[in-house]
């Protein structure tokens, strides 16, 4: 069972990413830009790790949901993307930026990747397992552990992009 857990872990590390590229790569107006980004700014512009954190895990805890939390994980990495192509957009200095380069290069990019592709692949594993007829008392136990280390690993991140965004700043 744990080379299955390995693979679909990858499998959705995958398709997060390509959900991801997916949505970066938007044609968006500039008014459509313009009107994201001000309410971007708007919701984030006291932000501390704590909210970063429990910003991340609004998104993450649905992609547990047996079957729901895969076509939550990839909207969720869609619309990130469509929010990274609208800030390209208003910030034409960042053209040549790889949208990826944003989950796999960023350490706090990467621990979100690694969290959400675990919680993505823990909503397959359930409806598998399920369809198996696996003890649920393991099964529960298992994704209890699951959800406390994507909930470390978002924590970390957070903290960890908010000292990034602070460091940029000057702050």
């Amino acid at each position: 069972m744990l080379k299955i857990r390995i693979i679909l872990f990858f499998v959705f590390l995958g398709l997060f990413s390509v959900s991801f590229q997916v949505g970066a790569m938007y044609d968006i107006s500039d008014e459509e830009a313009n009107e994201f980004v001000q309410e971007f700014l708007s919701n984030t512009n006291a932000i501390d790790g704590i909210g970063i954190f429990l910003n991340n895990m609004t998104a993450a805890l649905p992609m547990f949901i047996p079957g729901f939390g895969m076509f939550w994980g990839a909207y969720t990495a869609w619309s990130t993307g469509f929010g990274f192509a609208a800030i390209l957009n208003m910030a034409p200095g960042l053209a040549d930026m790889v949208p990826l380069s944003v989950l796999y290069l960023s350490s706090f990019g990467f621990m979100e990747l690694v969290a959400y592709s675990i919680a993505m692949s823990r909503s397959l594993y359930v409806i598998l397992a399920l369809i198996k007829r696996t003890n649920m008392k393991s099964l529960v136990k298992l994704s209890a552990i699951e959800i406390g280390i994507v909930t470390a690993m978002l924590l970390s991140a957070g903290f960890l992009e908010e000292y990034m965004i602070n460091s940029t700043q000057g702050i």
